[in-house]
């Protein structure tokens, strides 16, 4: 059989491939160092990648929103940028203005109420007196090697202070680099995001001179598709944290709960963490009028599954639903592996990448059924 030049290149390539995965295998944890290596370098480029796509969906609605023209062209970019980020950061500084006050009254309730709490373990106390003979009774009947135990408590409290102090030093370390990594990726989110054409131009370019022009058009279709999913799943999941938040301040207003524009705001700012989050809002407002009140934090946590089921049954699946196109039962499944796998960051980056893997299933499935010519009658409902 004669193998014309590329059938011998693919073929090498399918060689060379499983010689380095084979390689990879039988050295996995070399691999999985020069992994975190890898990510660690690139940690604060992929952070400004995430900024930049982030701040791109409202600077796009700001830049729509500015004149146009050839006077306006060289300050259109700059100017959506800058008004992006005080929009951003005017929000930051409200939730903050809203959230510290509340806090701050809680803490003040909470402190007030401390000595009627001293005032009732007083009176248990006084209701155990009659217990009191037997237990100094058993008191007396126990011995104790002081010596022994005042040398285990110094040699514990050296332990802990040793610890405390290079835990302390990996705390400062962390901190410090979590802060340059964000300062880092936030100014490389800036030139992203002012000179994005011409790296999605470039991108291109370097698609169609490295892969096959079949392979480059359906990895653009991926990466458009991942895009519109994406950008479609945040603005939706801010829009739905509004609504929900307002939901609540108004409910709350109307039965003159305490706490109502702390809680709303708690509970949106939770609400952005798919299906979980606004259920952490109800637990730290229902502790919060609690305090105050428990009988009004019983009729807070019936009033959040009241509103609840009227936003996942009504509001969600219109707002947020449409936005990514996956079922409810899909996005139950990608917030649970997205949790289990990287936290609060994959429950939010799973719903879109699950929707985006289920749109080219779901368009490979129907090409398979159209390619087989297999009648519909077979696949639909009957």
């Amino acid at each position: 059989m004669d193998w014309n030049r590329d059938q011998i290149k693919q073929r090498l390539l399918v060689v060379c491939g499983g010689v380095a995965f084979f390689c990879a295998l039988q050295n996995l944890p070399a691999v999985a160092g020069a992994l975190r290596w890898a990510l660690g370098v690139l940690s604060p480029f992929l952070a400004g990648g995430a900024i930049a796509f982030v701040l791109n969906v409202p600077m796009r609605a700001v830049e729509s929103c500015l004149p146009r023209g050839k006077r306006w062209k060289p300050l259109r970019r700059p100017l959506a940028l800058v008004l992006t980020l005080a929009a951003v950061s005017g929000v930051a500084a409200l939730a903050v203005c809203v959230v510290s006050p509340g806090v701050g009254e809680a803490l003040r309730s909470v402190t007030g109420q401390i000595p009627a709490a001293f005032q009732r373990v007083q009176e248990q106390l006084a209701e155990l007196e009659s217990w009191l003979p037997q237990l100094e009774t058993l008191a007396a009947d126990l011995q104790f090697d002081w010596k022994v135990l005042s040398e285990k408590a110094a040699a514990l409290a050296r332990d802990w202070g040793g610890g405390l102090v290079s835990s302390g030093g990996v705390l400062m370390a962390g901190v410090v680099s979590g802060v340059s990594t964000f300062v880092i990726g936030l100014i490389f989110s800036f030139y992203v995001l002012l000179q994005k054409e011409r790296l999605a131009r470039q991108g291109r370019q370097v698609l169609y001179a490295l892969l096959p022009e079949p392979w480059a058009d359906k990895t653009l279709e991926v990466l458009r598709l991942s895009n519109r999913t994406f950008s479609g799943f945040l603005s939706g999941q801010c829009v739905e944290a509004v609504i929900l938040g307002t939901l609540f301040v108004a409910a709350m207003t109307i039965f003159r709960m305490p706490y109502a524009l702390l809680v709303g705001v708690l509970i949106a700012l939770t609400a952005l963490i798919p299906v979980v989050g606004a259920f952490i809002g109800c637990i730290v407002g229902a502790l919060l009028i609690a305090v105050t009140n428990p009988w009004q934090a019983v009729g807070f946590v019936v009033l959040f599954l009241v509103i609840q089921q009227i936003e996942g049954n009504l509001i969600y699946p219109h707002v947020v639903g449409g936005s990514v196109g996956l079922p409810s039962i899909w996005v139950l499944a990608a917030v649970t592996l997205g949790g289990k796998l990287m936290g609060v960051a994959g429950m939010l980056f799973f719903i879109p990448l699950c929707s985006v893997l289920y749109a080219l299933f779901r368009g490979f499935v129907k090409a398979r059924l159209k390619a087989r010519r297999v009648p519909p009658r077979k696949w639909r409902d009957p």
